[in-house]
């Protein structure tokens, strides 16, 4: 007799509350990652005002996008870890916990270094929420809406980024709406002025609790994971140990370290004891993050529950999805998170000026950085759509190298074919956010093909997260290739998205699992 599939048990609407939940989840992860490149800076001007820090606000800009990025990869680990020890929901529900109310604490930071923290434990549960709600909706839908529900969970968290955009365009209009709000209900004058102050960042970081509440409809409508309720009751849950997160813990150090000695509080550290530390610090760290996956397997071996071979095999999946993601994860952040900053560049605003007649002309607001953002973020959403269901009809490694391939050719046309903001430039930045963002379409539907059921959010969350950790170093290195090139950003933008020509080599190391069910 044909044994059911686990997928069969659940019904029509717990898959659709799956799939709402966890695109919800995604959808408030982007709008929550870009806002902080909106108010980031705003809210450091306020908080460094006055300090021996003031006019840093650059240089704390990128170390709290570091933090944040490695954060991000250590709770991909540790709330992976969680998932496949209790289950897919209650971690996810603790997942978005953390990330919604530590954002919503940001907004009452009284220093700089305030916010760098919070941010990185908010983005514990920002990482931990992407392996678990992965995991969670490929063992729940069936294996022929994979693809297609992929690229949903890559497009869901672009359309954050674009409400973000459309937000900050209209981010006058905003603040003056939620001043007579807040009046009407009875905050005083000077509180809302205080909280709608420099932007108004100290109100959308506490808005930023609002994801919270998404806990309620995952624990009353969200089943769990039939497959991961198989594993419990085969009893291989049991051989995960508390006492292994401290290798993951080690493993954060480790990137935390890499950070500091490239962060402005060390620019007297010479340039040969940074190089060493960050390769001694990746080393740590990857042993770090691998250790709990490494613990597990071989207490499961020792029980009898599975296969000596299948320990190597992991972890090999483990660091070849790692560097999939890292090599696309890097090219973002290094390469196309410029563009808005570019456009700005290229069609500044105009300030409001008084001529000697005293006649005031009025300023002009091209918003060409919101314009680029919004462009990015449409392709994107496409994007990841089709490279999700280019995977599913073509092939996993096929797709994954001509993402790569196109990556690059998208990035040399937007950078060095185009020196004027206009509607080429919008053209070729929504050409380049859907191809450079295929890949967040195409993670969700093979990395959870990569690993069997016990250590698929574990699996999962190293392979994409861990990305981070090379992306956060990568980025700290910004203003040296600038500086290489002259402060050239569109040289500097093109040189760095030679790093996609090494996934079309890497990929073809990996396995191919189209038309093949999930590993349990």
């Amino acid at each position: 007799m044909t044994k059911p599939s686990p997928t069969a048990s659940v019904s029509t609407t717990g898959r659709n509350a799956t799939l709402m939940a966890a695109l919800l989840g995604w959808m408030f992860d982007g709008f929550e990652m870009g806002l902080f490149p909106l108010i980031g800076r705003p809210a450091l001007k306020d908080l460094l005002a006055g300090s021996e820090q003031a006019g840093a606000e650059a240089d704390w800009f990128g170390v709290i996008i570091a933090v944040f990025l490695v954060g991000a990869a250590s709770g991909g680990v540790l709330f992976g870890w969680l998932g496949d020890k209790i289950g897919r929901v209650r971690a996810m529900s603790l997942s978005i916990f953390t990330y919604a109310v530590f954002t919503g604490l940001c907004g009452f930071a009284t220093e700089a270094w305030h916010i760098a923290v919070l941010r990185f434990i908010a983005s514990l549960g920002m990482g931990g929420e992407w392996s678990l709600g992965v995991a969670l909706v490929n063992e729940i839908w069936p294996g022929k809406s994979r693809a297609f529900i992929a690229g949903l969970i890559g497009a869901a968290s672009n359309v954050g980024f674009l409400l973000v955009a459309i937000l900050s365009m209209g981010l006058t209009g905003f603040i003056g709406g939620i001043h007579s709000v807040l009046t009407t209900i009875g905050i005083s004058e000077e509180a809302a002025q205080h909280l709608l102050a420099n932007s108004a960042w100290r109100f959308l970081m506490i808005s930023g609790a609002f994801p919270a509440l998404l806990i309620f409809f995952i624990r009353l409508f969200v089943p769990e994971s039939a497959k991961w309720e198989e594993e419990r009751d085969s009893g291989k849950t049991s051989h995960w140990n508390n006492v292994d997160l401290f290798g993951v813990l080690g493993g954060c150090l480790a990137a935390i370290g890499i950070i500091y000695v490239w962060s402005p509080l060390q620019n007297d550290t010479q340039s040969w004891i940074r190089i060493v530390v960050t390769f001694v610090g990746l080393g740590v760290c990857l042993l770090g993050f691998l250790y709990p996956v490494r613990q597990f397997l071989t207490r499961t071996i020792a029980a009898g529950k599975v296969a000596s071979e299948q320990k190597n095999r992991v972890i090999g999946r483990m660091l070849f999805g790692a560097s999939l993601a890292g090599v696309a994860l890097l090219g973002t952040w290094g390469s196309i998170q410029w563009a808005p900053g570019w456009a700005d560049s290229l069609s500044p605003n105009q300030p409001e000026t008084t001529q000697e007649d005293g006649t005031i002309v009025p300023g002009i607001n091209h918003y060409a950085k919101e314009k680029t953002q919004a462009a990015l973020a449409v392709g994107a959403i496409f994007g990841t759509i089709l490279a999700a269901l280019a995977a599913g009809n073509f092939g996993r490694r096929i797709t994954y190298a001509l993402l790569c391939l196109g990556s690059v050719g998208t990035a040399l046309f937007f950078y060095q074919g185009h020196d004027t903001f206009n509607g080429s430039f919008l053209f070729a930045a929504v050409l380049a956010g859907a191809v450079t963002a295929g890949f967040y379409g195409f993670f969700p539907l093979y990395f959870p093909e990569l690993f069997p059921t016990a250590v698929r959010a574990t699996g999962q969350g190293f392979a994409f997260n861990f990305g981070r950790v090379i992306a956060a170093i990568g980025g700290l290195q910004t203003a040296n290739l600038k500086a290489y090139f002259d402060g050239n950003l569109p040289k500097a933008g093109s040189a760095l998205a030679a790093i996609y020509l090494i996934g079309v080599i890497i990929v073809w190391f990996g396995p191919e699992t189209k038309g093949k069910d999930l590993p349990d």
